[in-house]
C-alpha cells in the first residue's frame, strides 16, 4: 500500500528511476513522490530504453492506427492508456506555413498547432497523463494552480472521465479561461494574488486533503505528457530533426518536455541529433532566460508582469530542467516585448490562419528577434510551437486591432470602405 492508499506501483516497469535533478538521489518507482525526499528539488523519470527499443520499433509505431498521444504509450509513465481515448489529445497538425515563410524569407518553417487539442491548449497533453496516473493511484480529486490554460485543460479532462477538478486561479486570469473552467464543471477557487500564490495554495491543499497535484512545476509525470509534442514533430517530419524549435517559457515545464521528447528518441536511436531549443520569454517575466544568459544553475525570482499571462511567472518551478534543456541542446534564450508579442500575434494570424494567444504568439515573436539578430538564418529549418488559442484572451488580441466604424447600409458606403481598406483601387 503506497501513501496514496493504493497498492498499484507508482510507475510501470519501463520506468527505471525517479532521479533528483539537483542532488541525484533516487526517489524510487514503487511509491509516488512529487519531489526529491532528500532535498525537495524536482524529479526526472528515467526509462529502460534497451527494453523499450527491443520491443517497440518505428515500424510498429507507423502501423499503429491510434492518432492520439497514446500511440507513444511505451514512452509514457502510466500502466495503460485510458479505456476511452475518443476525446483525442495530441496528434495535432504540423502546418507548413509557406506564405508566412515567404513573408519572413525562410525556406523551411512549420507551426506545431496545439490549439487543436480539446481545450485549445498544449496543456491537455499533461492533463490527460495526470488524470490517468491519478486514477491508477486511486485518487478521484485533482487540484491545480493555473493562470487559465492548465486549469481549463484539467477541467476538460476530468469532465470527460468523471473525476473532480479543483482549480486555484488568480482572479486576474483572462475571463474566457475562467469561463472555460466553470463550463467544464470544475470547482474554481479565485485567488486575490498571482500565479505563484495560487501555486502554493494548491500545493498545500493537495497535501492537506490527499488530492492529486497536477501542478506541472513539481509533478514529474506531467512533463512526460508534454514531451509527446516533440515525438510528433519528428514523426511528422519523416524522422528528420529541425534545426530550431521555438518554445514559449513560463514555469519551464513545456521546454523541459520538448527536450525530454527529443532525448527519448536519441536514446532509442531513432534520431541522430538534438535540435537547438530556443526559450522565448516576455521581457517582464525573464527569469529563465536571464539565468541562462548569466550561466546560473537556478533561475532567480522576478516580479513578473506581461500581457502573456500563461508565461508570466515570478519563480519558475521547473527552472532547473529548463536550463538543462537549453545547455544540452546548445540552445539559447530570447526576450520579447509585450508590443512585439501583440504584433506577432496579428502577423501570425494574418499570414498563417493560426490565431494564437499572447503566450503562444511569443514563440513567433522570438523567431523574429532571432532572425533580426542573425541567431537563426533563413536557410534553417524551424518549428514554432503554438501552445494556446487566441480565443482564450480576446481583450489582449483587441489591443493590436481596431474595429471599423459601422457604415450606412448602401453600396456607395460599402465601396468607400473597401477603397479605404485597399480591397478596391
Amino acid at each position: 500500500m503506497n501513501k496514496h492508499g493504493n497498492s498499484v506501483k507508482a510507475y510501470p516497469e519501463h520506468v527505471l528511476k525517479a532521479t533528483c535533478v539537483s542532488c541525484g538521489a533516487d526517489a524510487g518507482t514503487s511509491v509516488f513522490a512529487y519531489t526529491c525526499p532528500e532535498c525537495g528539488a524536482n524529479l526526472d523519470l528515467a526509462y529502460d530504453y534497451d527494453a523499450i527499443g527491443a520491443e517497440w520499433k518505428i515500424d510498429d509505431l507507423m502501423a499503429n492506427p491510434e492518432r492520439s498521444l497514446w500511440r507513444y504509450a511505451p514512452l509514457l509513465p502510466v500502466h495503460s492508456p485510458p479505456n476511452n481515448c475518443s476525446l483525442v489529445v495530441g496528434g495535432t497538425p504540423l502546418v507548413r506555413v509557406e506564405r508566412l515563410a515567404r513573408h519572413l524569407g525562410f525556406e523551411n518553417l512549420w507551426i506545431k498547432d496545439d490549439t487543436r487539442n480539446p481545450s485549445a491548449s498544449l496543456k491537455d497533453r499533461a492533463s490527460v497523463i495526470g488524470v490517468q496516473h491519478a486514477g491508477e493511484l486511486g485518487l478521484s480529486t485533482i487540484v491545480a494552480a493555473s493562470t487559465g490554460n492548465a486549469a481549463a485543460s484539467l477541467a476538460a479532462l476530468t469532465a470527460h472521465t468523471g473525476r473532480q477538478a479543483v482549480i486555484f486561479a488568480p482572479v486576474s486570469a483572462p475571463p474566457a479561461k475562467l469561463t472555460q473552467i466553470l463550463q467544464y464543471g470544475a470547482t474554481l477557487v479565485p485567488i486575490e494574488g498571482n500565479y505563484d500564490v495560487a501555486f502554493d495554495l494548491a500545493h498545500d491543499a493537495a497535501e492537506r486533503f490527499g488530492w492529486y497535484n497536477r501542478n506541472t512545476g513539481i509533478n514529474p509525470v506531467l512533463v512526460e505528457g508534454k514531451k509527446t509534442v516533440a515525438l510528433e514533430i519528428v514523426e511528422q517530419l519523416a524522422w528528420k530533426v529541425p534545426d530550431f524549435v521555438m518554445v514559449p517559457v513560463g514555469d519551464g515545464c513545456i521546454l523541459s518536455g520538448v527536450y525530454k521528447g527529443f532525448y527519448d528518441l536519441l536514446q532509442l536511436g531513432w534520431i541522430e541529433r538534438m535540435p537547438r531549443l530556443v526559450a522565448v520569454q516576455a521581457e517582464g517575466s525573464a527569469s529563465v532566460v536571464n539565468a541562462f544568459s548569466e550561466g546560473e544553475r537556478e533561475p532567480q525570482p522576478v516580479a513578473a508582469l506581461s500581457i502573456a499571462d500563461s508565461i508570466t511567472v515570478d519563480r519558475p518551478r521547473d527552472g532547473h530542467k529548463a536550463l538543462r534543456a537549453l545547455r544540452d541542446s546548445n540552445g539559447c534564450g530570447v526576450l520579447v516585448s509585450d508590443n512585439g508579442i501583440l504584433a506577432a500575434q496579428h502577423e501570425l494570424a494574418a499570414f498563417s490562419g493560426i490565431f494564437a494567444e499572447p503566450a503562444a504568439a511569443a514563440a513567433y515573436a522570438g523567431l523574429k528577434v532571432c532572425q533580426a539578430t542573425g541567431e537563426i538564418s533563413p536557410d534553417a529549418s524551424v518549428v514554432v510551437l503554438i501552445t494556446g488559442s487566441g480565443l482564450k484572451d480576446i481583450p489582449a488580441a483587441q489591443k493590436s486591432i481596431q474595429l471599423p466604424a459601422a457604415i450606412a447600409p448602401d453600396m456607395a458606403a460599402v465601396e468607400q470602405l473597401l477603397t479605404r481598406s485597399g480591397v478596391l483601387e
